[in-house]
């Protein structure tokens, strides 16, 4: 018999700044992520630019997964004459110019934007080595304030502990279906 899933429990609040930037984890029975942006582009601010999602209730593969990252077409090809992204394009990242999306089939989601976020702090949380019991919000954060949490939370003894639960009935409903999809 296979050994029971073992997550880490988010035992305190930890919160992290920079300027009017925030990360935050707390205690939740659960999986959670909270999420915010403010991007000043015509059709980024058209969008949804907060979203809160519990797992119990949403779909990782269906709602998630397929948001792309986004970048502005001065950034690619500003990355591409240093030598980078060169596997990025139309294809699999969201692109816009100054007024609009230049991917002509358009958004996957009409919030694509703040999924795609959700997608990388999913990421950079499962850096820990394990899933997470918890809730995750951030406003306006980012690969390197994301990190700034995770070395905060790690730093502060007892924010953090391993639980398993012997029987799947006993995992909280929305770790329980990521196990489920993910193994």
């Amino acid at each position: 018999q296979a050994a029971p899933k073992r997550f880490l429990r988010v035992t305190r609040r930890v919160e992290v700044r920079d300027a009017d930037k925030w990360a935050r984890l707390e205690p939740f029975e659960g999986y959670k992520l909270s999420f915010s942006i403010d991007f000043r582009h015509p059709v980024i601010e058209r969008s949804t630019q907060a979203v809160e999602v519990n797992f119990a209730e949403t779909s990782y593969l269906k709602e998630i997964a397929r948001a792309r990252t986004f970048g502005f077409m001065h950034e690619v090809e500003d990355l591409r004459d240093s030598g980078l992204a060169l596997g990025g394009g139309l294809d699999n990242a969201v692109v816009l110019d100054e007024y609009r999306v230049l991917n002509a089939e358009g958004l996957r989601f009409a919030d694509e934007f703040i999924r795609h976020k959700l997608l990388d702090a999913i990421g950079d949380l499962y850096l820990l080595g394990k899933p997470l019991l918890g809730a995750f919000s951030a406003h306006k954060s980012g690969h390197a304030l994301n990190n700034r949490l995770l070395r905060a939370v790690l730093a502060q003894a007892g924010a953090l502990e391993t639980v398993s639960f012997e029987r799947p009935e006993d995992t909280p409903a929305g770790v329980a279906r990521l196990v489920t999809q993910y193994g």
